[in-house]
């Protein structure tokens, strides 16, 4: 058994543990990074990247359906599955060479592909080696989890991880989930041709604004996919042959040929062996302090196992985080009033900061609520895209609280919005921001400008044009 004690052990080379474990070796500091599975984690391998590449396919479907709109027709689009995989593999494939080990095995770092476990407070087992690091960060993010639904068990299903290795076309996919990943699969689906059904025990994209979310499920509906929410899962079972059928608490029986199981995460700790090092966890993560820290002050945990938000930009703010304290002992800690969150339908959802309820129970009725709809921008218009608005919240004194973006490009435009609760900056601010024209940024900014419209165009305003014109 050889002993390794470099200055850092990763465990994970996913997005976050690849980002600590690049800057920390870049920054004078001896690595060991521990990867079981593939390099690139989730994101690139079963998430952001293969789900994005699918979503584009599946816009282009779309466009290609409604060019008439804008005076062009198409032929009807012919959907071949098995090239859309190999279009996804390729995409994967020119983006791999970034996470690679022979890139970081080049900057000096040592990579064990192997499981890793703590045997104890301060020894990580790997294959054939113990690492006795100064400081371990664990970065092994998570699972899709598979609910307890009785006969689900019994029949085939996708996951996020499996989804994309399907060369077949769907006839009638049904999904179990009414989050951020079942929605844009979901709708990617159904633009490829396949029936959708989407069940959720709770509302629709619960979690954000639900004024937002409804419209974006009207557009769902327009589009011809079935939408269940709030509905319970009594039982799963084969539907002949084949299929698969899903049973619901009301008497419904939503029959199908593919199933999707899309309803949430678990965090992958179960082979660390997280007690033996002192560890807490829960069912949610490991237990981390806002540095980050484990209840092993050794130990970091950082993205997706650490219970935190589930976003591999998120991740790669954590790698920063544990950077700056593991390193260099600053007492960083995470931050997330301006974090954002996308979801990729179309039109898209983002949001940073608070929503609308969240700033009520906050401030109560001192809350402003600015609205814009892209009805009303000219850029949307000359896309005949015009499908949502910006939502913005505010103090009753301007102090930008939250954000939310449902339209074309939203992710985009709400780092805008971000980095303006970031600075802690007022509604004045993207008031009186000079935007291109015609872009769909120029909605946010009459948004914003909409905060002084009560007084700007007031009769006391008036009177005091009036008076001031007397004086020539």
């Amino acid at each position: 058994m050889s002993v390794l004690t470099p200055d850092l052990c990763v465990i994970g080379g996913g997005a976050g543990g690849l980002a600590v474990a690049a800057g920390a070796v870049q920054m004078g500091a001896s690595v060991v990074l521990i990867e079981r599975g593939a390099m690139g984690g989730e994101c690139l391998n079963a998430g952001c990247v293969p789900s994005k590449s699918l979503i584009a396919a599946a816009n282009l479907a779309r466009r290609a359906r409604g060019g008439g709109e804008l005076g062009i027709e198409f032929a009807a689009p012919v959907i071949d599955f098995a090239a859309i995989g190999a279009s996804i593999e390729r995409v994967i494939a020119r983006l791999a060479p970034h996470d690679s080990t022979e890139r970081f095995e080049g900057l000096g770092i040592i990579i064990l592909r192997a499981e890793a476990r703590f045997v104890n407070s301060y020894t990580v087992r790997a294959g054939g080696a113990d690492i006795c690091a100064r400081r371990f960060v664990i970065a092994t993010g998570s699972s899709p989890a598979i609910p307890p639904i009785p006969g689900l068990n019994a029949v085939r299903y996708f996951t996020n991880e499996t989804a994309f290795a399907n060369r077949a076309s769907l006839r009638h996919l049904v999904v179990i989930g009414g989050g951020a990943v079942g929605v844009e699969l979901g709708q990617a689906y159904r633009r490829l041709g396949a029936e959708v059904s989407i069940i959720d025990a709770q509302p629709l994209l619960w979690q954000e604004d639900p004024e937002l979310a409804a419209i974006l499920a009207e557009t769902l509906r327009a589009e011809g996919a079935r939408l269940y929410p709030s509905s319970t899962i009594t039982e799963v079972e084969r539907d002949g042959d084949s299929g698969i059928a899903v049973l619901l608490a009301n008497g419904e029986r939503i029959a199908g040929s593919h199933l999707l199981v899309a309803a949430g995460r678990r965090p992958n700790t179960a082979a660390l062996d997280l007690a033996t090092a002192g560890i807490a966890s829960t069912r949610h993560g490991i237990t981390v302090d806002t540095r980050l820290r484990t209840s092993n002050r050794r130990v970091y945990a950082i993205g997706d196992v650490a219970g935190g938000p589930h976003f591999t930009h998120a991740a790669l703010y954590h790698a920063g985080i544990v950077i700056r304290n593991a390193l260099f002992r600053l007492p960083a800690a995470v931050d997330y009033r301006a974090l954002p969150r996308v979801i990729y339908s179309d039109p898209e959802l983002a949001t940073v900061g608070l929503r609308e309820a969240t700033a009520r129970d906050a401030y109560g009725d001192k809350i402003r609520v600015l609205r814009w709809p892209f009805t009303e921008n000219d850029r949307a218009q000359t896309e005949r895209d015009t499908a949502g608005m910006v939502k913005v919240v505010t103090s009753a004194n301007g102090r930008i609280l939250g954000a939310a973006i449902l339209g074309c490009g939203a992710g985009d435009q709400i780092v805008t919005w971000a980095l303006a609760i970031s600075r802690r900056l007022k509604i004045g601010a993207m008031a009186n921001l000079i935007m291109p024209y015609p872009t769909r940024g120029e909605a946010g900014k009459r948004a914003a400008g909409s905060f002084y419209t009560p007084t700007l165009f007031s009769p006391r305003t008036r009177r005091l044009v009036r008076l001031l014109a007397r004086f020539g």
